[in-house]
């Protein structure tokens, strides 16, 4: 199961990893996303599409050797709930990969840190949760499963890259603060410039991490 597969850019690499006698179930609850996912996969014939949310999965009890969530459980508001689903539908014995950002592990260096706050205080109301990877273990064992392992990426930039996690943030942010009202668009305008200014003149720094939590179901 690929859990909150989005355009299925993940569900598209777990058909190539499973081969054509394994099989892919995507679950969004985007119709926009499911379709831009069939399109991606459509070369392959062991991955369909339902639609579906975490907390409610359209899958059979104990019916998924494996499961996988990236960056989706951050968003969800009974965490709990929805890793008692997502377990209810991997088989005893079966795996679980659970992966989010700890937003609390961000450093982003500005001349206006006050600035910067703003922009962040009004990101920080576009997920429920930005510390999902620190309460995931605890929640686990409560539940008798085993955590096989916590893994941790952090992505640390001093340049801005074009294709990296910090100028993708910058556009989001800068259109989600002002769509919300949270922000002036003059400053959220003058932000996202200083950013660009500070990367010019080689000042640009820029760090956040990924956890991936290893979850083996009891059984």
């Amino acid at each position: 199961m690929d859990i909150g597969c989005g355009n299925g850019m993940l569900t598209v690499e777990l058909a190539r990893a499973v081969g054509s006698d394994g099989y892919v179930i995507g679950i969004d609850p985007s119709a926009d996303m499911t379709a831009a996912a069939r399109e991606r996969c459509s070369d392959y014939a062991n991955v369909e599409f339902r639609a579906g949310a975490a907390n409610s999965l359209p899958i059979e009890d104990e019916s998924a050797d494996k499961a996988v969530s990236v960056q989706v459980f951050e968003y969800i508001e009974d965490v709990d709930g929805a890793l008692a689903d997502t377990l209810r539908c991997v088989k005893p014995g079966g795996r679980l990969v659970i992966s989010d950002l700890h937003f609390g592990s961000l450093i982003w260096f500005s001349d206006e840190p006050d600035r910067m706050q703003k922009m962040l205080t009004s990101w920080n109301q576009h997920f429920v949760s930005g510390s999902v990877p620190e309460r995931l273990p605890a929640l686990i064992k409560a539940r008798g499963d085993r955590v096989e392992d916590v893994l941790s990426f952090t992505m640390t930039d001093h340049q801005l890259k074009p294709d990296g996690l910090a100028i993708m943030m910058m556009h989001l942010m800068k259109q989600y603060t002002v769509a919300n009202d949270h922000v002036d668009p003059a400053v959220a305008q003058s932000w996202f410039d200083e950013q660009l200014s500070l990367a010019r003149t080689g000042r640009f720094f820029f760090s956040m991490t990924q956890f991936v939590v290893v979850v083996r179901k009891k059984g």
